[in-house]
């Protein structure tokens, strides 16, 4: 398994941006004004991968105060560090592409205006989504082991 690589993030972003920004210029007269706090359920993800991925780290690790991981174990927070990390990137697009559209809009409208911060909150959420599912990622690689020697590279001289 390779690790998450920042241009499938990126064009996650990018591409639930457009697709939003589109679908919000085509039906926003028609849509409810967005609750201010709807981003914030992400927070709770965010800080649950953040606890997860110390607490991985040090079992990992061998630290004195934690027990070993089990390979599963390991596994399962690896796939949910990949999901994470790729649901709040698409997240984070679907905000931005919100955003694109009412900020603009803001001094004009009443409600453009409450859907500024609400899709700015948003997407502040679902970054600290995607940086949590890649420490969670990190913190699950396993470490190199200084005991093991370097063979001598026989090119080097």
């Amino acid at each position: 398994m390779t690790a998450t690589r920042p241009r499938d993030l990126v064009a996650a972003v990018v591409g639930a941006a457009i697709v939003v920004g589109l679908l919000v210029a085509m039906s926003y007269d028609s849509v409810p004004p967005l609750p201010t706090l709807a981003g914030t359920t992400l927070l709770a993800f965010a800080a649950a991968e953040t606890v997860l991925g110390f607490t991985i780290r040090d079992r990992i690790r061998r630290r004195p105060h934690a027990s070993p991981v089990q390979a599963l174990t390991a596994a399962k927070a690896v796939m949910l560090a990949k999901a994470s990390s790729l649901a709040g990137a698409l997240l984070m697009g679907a905000w931005l592409g919100v955003l694109g559209y009412v900020a603009p809009r803001w001094a004009n409208f009443p409600a453009a205006a409450s859907d500024t911060v609400a899709a700015t909150i948003g997407a502040i959420c679902a970054a600290m989504l995607v940086a949590a599912g890649l420490w969670l990622e990190y913190c699950c690689r396993t470490p190199d082991d200084p005991r093991r020697e370097q063979a001598p590279d026989p090119d080097r001289g």
